[in-house]
């Protein structure tokens, strides 16, 4: 077995089975294992999800362990040379692993490898390659300085911003939404700190990997998408709470005996808390309360074939949802429909619509992750994949995403 990759569920039933349906598709070329393992979901994923996928293991756990246990159980079951754990709010493209395990082969005592993420609505997500905490490199965050200088070595650090989005790098810390490590580091570092329930894991883990004398890449030649909302409810007190003790938990572990240090990452870890908790309580105190959605100009890239089950499962959709018209894919399509897909610029405008939704099939996640990337912040994104019976899509890395699925 050449890879096993382990997926932990927990209530995304609609956004795991997007990722699956990619991972199956990645996996074709590659001699490969695919594990979920659920947290005990409550919002029906056995029954949606269970009999869908014969060629995944489930593993329906009967309470919520956390990331890095739920993982941990699953991994000693594994049997490939490489080990891939993936959040289940992701889409993959097609050569995904293929180009992953070369460059682990090409590339000398590499332990760990991590990707280039986009969110759901395009946008580079910073996450995918950072640097250890240190007192300064908080400080430069807290500050602001990283934002104001978001390239520079010294003040931009903690996302490792001077090292560009698009070239292969040795970082420091990858992200556990996709971590694929080898077998030596898996035998070295024996898995995620189970004292983690639920953030910090890939800190540590990725501390431990350096420590046992591997290294971390960030390879760019490969590019997923990652809802992060699904997995993060960044704007909650909960994950405030949850996030900074494990940051508190992480100095503890690894910085204790360097007094200066500890004393000062305690002291920055204590002042960014009070600050998230500020900021989140003003945030709330402004929100006003919604009125009614309004509609939504909606264009559908898909085959005439995808594109009538998609207004089939439009009908099911909470907001109102105005279809638009098709945009075609292959150049030889003589169906109806607004333009083809590489006329995209103009129709944006031509038809004002601000909402695309992608179907794969004739189009494969691969390219629609690329015109997702060229058409950031022009309007939202969701993605249905081929016999899948959702959709899904989000439009923020803080907020929970939106999702159509008949009932």
């Amino acid at each position: 077995m050449k890879l096993s990759v382990i997926i932990v569920n927990y209530n995304v039933k609609y956004f795991l089975e997007q990722c699956l349906y990619s991972v199956i598709k990645a996996s074709k070329n590659v001699d490969a294992e695919i594990f979920v393992i659920d947290n005990n979901s409550t919002d029906g994923s056995k029954d949606y999800l269970g009999s869908c996928f014969p060629s995944v293991r489930f593993i329906w756990h009967q309470s919520n362990m956390g990331f890095g246990k739920a993982n941990n159980f699953v991994l000693k079951e594994t049997s490939g040379d490489y080990v891939l754990f993936l959040n289940p709010d992701t889409i993959i493209p097609e050569d995904c692993f293929e180009k992953c395990l070369s460059f682990f082969k090409t590339t000398e005592n590499c332990g760990a490898l991590g990707v280039r993420m986009f969110d759901g609505s395009g946008k580079f997500l910073k996450e995918s390659k950072r640097s250890f905490p240190s007192p300064l490199t908080s400080f430069f965050k807290l500050a602001g300085l990283s934002a104001l200088f978001p390239v520079s070595k010294l003040f931009a650090r903690y996302y490792a911003g001077h090292l560009p989005a698009d070239k292969n790098n040795e970082v420091d810390v990858l992200a556990g939404a996709f971590m694929m490590l080898s077998k030596n580091a898996i035998e070295k570092v024996k898995g995620f700190d189970e004292d983690y329930f639920m953030y910090g894991e890939d800190i540590d883990l990725s501390y431990r990997i350096q420590q046992s004398g591997l290294k971390n890449y960030y390879f760019s030649e490969t590019t997923i998408i990652h809802f992060k909302g699904e997995s993060t409810q960044k704007e909650s007190f909960h994950y405030i709470t949850q996030f900074y003790d494990a940051m508190k938990m992480f100095v503890s572990k690894h910085y204790k005996e360097k007094k200066v240090t500890f004393y000062s990452m305690k002291t920055a870890i204590g002042l960014s808390r009070l600050m998230a908790t500020a900021v989140l309580f003003f945030k709330r105190s402004l929100r006003f309360t919604p009125g009614i959605n309004a509609p939504v100009n909606t264009a559908v890239m898909a085959g005439q074939q995808d594109f009538d089950k998609i207004i089939h499962l439009i009908r099911h959709s909470e907001k109102d949802i105005i279809i638009k018209g098709r945009i075609a894919i292959d150049k030889n399509d003589t169906g109806v429909c607004l333009v083809h897909k590489d006329d995209m610029a103009g129709a944006i405008k031509k038809y004002n619509f601000s909402q695309l939704i992608f179907c794969e099939g004739e189009i494969d996640f691969k390219k629609i992750i690329t015109i997702v990337g060229q058409l950031q912040g022009k309007m939202n994104f969701l993605f249905h994949a081929k016999n899948s019976k959702s959709i899904v899509g989000s439009n923020s890395k803080n907020k929970r995403g939106f999702f159509i699925a008949e009932a």
